[in-house]
């Protein structure tokens, strides 16, 4: 397994973004701003995130996602680890915001976040249809954080 920082031709991940954040003008908000990883398995790419500087010692993962075929075979958390350990010296706080899902927040949850704050209706106001994950409308942004 290795992970490489990506710094051209991002959008070439297009598909797997999407996976993560399913408006492409919501991740063109921070794809160029943000730090690149892809996470390789026997020269297949199986995962991918972005982290911006939030200020005052936050760094957010903006996107992070699994091939389909990949998910739980715990890439998304070997990205995880990866991003703490790379980052630990330079950050306090590692945040995610992420809908109210039931496939979402248990995975951050095991990941060691804690829930800190919402966002009202983020996804009714900044994307052009409805989310549904898992037979929910995600309405709030769910902010969670972890020491580094």
């Amino acid at each position: 397994m290795q992970i490489k920082e990506i710094t051209k031709n991002k959008r070439e991940y297009m598909s797997l973004l999407l996976l993560a954040d399913e408006q492409e003008n919501m991740i063109e908000r921070y794809l160029d701003i943000g730090t690149m990883f892809v996470l390789y398995d026997n020269k297949m790419v199986k995962a991918e995130c972005v982290v911006t500087d939030e200020g005052e010692g936050i760094l957010e993962i903006k996107n992070i996602a699994v091939s389909p075929e990949s998910q739980g075979k715990g890439y998304g958390r070997k990205l995880i680890e990866f991003i703490e350990k790379q980052y630990k010296n330079r950050f306090n706080i590692l945040q995610v915001g992420t809908g109210d899902s039931p496939l979402t927040i248990p995975f951050y949850k095991k990941c060691g976040f804690v829930e800190h704050h919402r966002i009202k209706n983020f996804f009714t106001d900044n994307y052009d249809k409805p989310i549904i994950e898992c037979g929910v409308k995600l309405v709030d942004m769910v902010c969670l954080r972890k020491k580094v």
